[in-house]
């Protein structure tokens, strides 16, 4: 399906069209109706699939016609982390281009000037904020934010926000809002706490499901089934075969984050962190250090698997299994883009195992596991197959408890009008301008 036959505004297919955006991906075209009447909505999408254009544009086509107050915040976008706030206020200000429509991005870890802007942007009311919910509440607790207009309240990536633990912070800002909010959930996974959580703050939502794509198949997969200890020296032998170039290696906490990456910078290697301890800045100068080739490896938690779009990396190493299997396929979803080929290397312990047997389910296939070298001490038995066999052994005894296994054209030719009219653009910035404070300041 095509935008211009489910978007109604003509400024905002002008900026879809000047994107090069035509056709909705599955996860818009089932989001942006629901959206436009008026539902709340709880939809279950992984990263890449198009989601934050899924709700940014009814919301922004829905603003553009107008009804909604200009000197108030009408829409509050939540997200998990600083980095995906950015990427989220600088997508809307792409889609926006055409309309009289201000953002302001609300984050920690800034200097003083930048929470003075952020400040300056809530009081005046810009149109769409979009906040990590940290620092959104401090500037509530301040009392010059006004949220008694929102109409629209969006929480992206809610499942990694409740992981951070910013559940009770949600539910403060929620009771912030006014009754009628139009409530939208995006998660990329559907624990039970995130239907809790729906339970609440939901009104008859229209909920939306896309399946978990498989990672590309031009992703080498394989498995170290090996003790804790063991991980480290397996890491050094595969970094002694192929020094690394472009890798991440994601880790289940900062802490073992930080001790990670002191070991290895004993041997040399070029190495940074990325985790939530890190300021803006830090974070800004570890990312650009990466980009230009200063630093071969970043060792991560997983605020690197989800809305952070980085090319060419060779390798993904998960030295920790993640909780959740579709998280397996947000890490190494890091590598082997734009049809490149990549590596994904997982090291496994026994306690770890039951994880691994959940990805594989999900995966509807076996991980090819490697050998731990001999030198490094008897490995546990890879229980692969046989796992399998128990797993599925255990699924028909549960079937009686009922605990089974779960489910797995050209743009219309007045298009053109949009480039032609580049005083109109002026005017349309210069009143954005004038009117409204459109900071790109984006909270942890």
């Amino acid at each position: 399906m095509r935008f211009d036959e489910i978007l109604t505004n003509d400024e905002v297919l002008d900026g879809l069209w000047d994107m090069h955006f035509d056709e909705c991906t599955p996860i818009q075209e089932q989001t942006i109706p629901a959206v436009l009447e008026g539902n709340d909505l709880l939809a279950c999408a992984q990263t890449g699939t198009g989601k934050t254009a899924a709700y940014l544009l009814p919301v922004i086509n829905r603003l553009a016609d107008g009804g909604f107050p200009s000197d108030a915040v009408n829409c509050v976008v939540m997200a998990p982390t600083r980095e995906l706030a950015q990427q989220i206020d600088r997508q809307l200000q792409g889609f926006a281009y055409f309309m009289p429509v201000s953002s302001i991005a609300i984050y920690g870890g800034t200097d003083g000037f930048t929470y003075d802007q952020q400040r300056k942007g809530l009081k005046s009311g810009a149109d769409v904020v979009i906040a990590t919910p940290g620092r959104l509440l401090a500037h509530l607790s301040m009392g010059y934010v006004d949220l008694s207009k929102v109409s629209f309240f969006i929480l992206d990536e809610a499942d990694r926000m409740l992981d951070m633990g910013f559940y009770d912070d949600i539910m403060q800002i929620y009771s912030h809002l006014p009754k009628n909010v139009q409530v939208l959930m995006f998660s990329a996974t559907m624990p039970p706490k995130i239907q809790q959580m729906a339970n609440k703050i939901l009104k008859n939502p229209v909920e939306i499901k896309i399946a978990v794509s498989k990672p590309a198949e031009k992703i080498k997969q394989s498995v170290y089934v090996c003790y804790e200890p063991q991980k480290l020296p397996i890491l050094k032998r595969i970094f002694e075969t192929n020094p690394p170039r472009r890798v991440i290696i994601f880790s289940s906490s900062k802490l073992k984050v930080k001790n990670l990456a002191r070991e290895l910078r004993k041997f040399r290697y070029k190495i940074a962190e990325m985790h939530s301890d890190l300021d803006q800045t830090q974070r800004d100068n570890v990312m650009l250090d990466f980009k230009s080739g200063k630093t071969h490896v970043i060792v991560a938690t997983d605020i690197l698997a989800r809305g952070i779009d980085i090319d060419d990396i060779e390798m993904v190493i998960n030295f920790d299994v993640p909780r959740e299997a579709e998280d397996y396929v947000h890490r190494i979803g890091r590598t082997a883009r734009a049809n490149r080929e990549g590596e994904a290397v997982t090291f496994v312990s026994p306690d770890e195992m039951f994880r691994l047997r959940k990805i594989e389910r999900l995966l509807e296939k076996e991980i090819p596991r490697e050998e731990v070298p001999a030198e490094f001490g008897e490995a546990p038995v890879s229980t692969g197959g046989e796992s399998r066999r128990k797993d599925r052994g255990r699924k028909k005894v549960n079937e009686g408890k009922g605990r089974g296994r779960k489910d797995r054209g050209d743009r219309r030719n007045h298009r053109g009008r949009g480039r032609k009219r580049s005083g109109g653009q002026s005017a349309v910035s210069s009143s954005k301008a004038s009117s409204r404070t459109s900071d790109a300041d984006s909270t942890k």
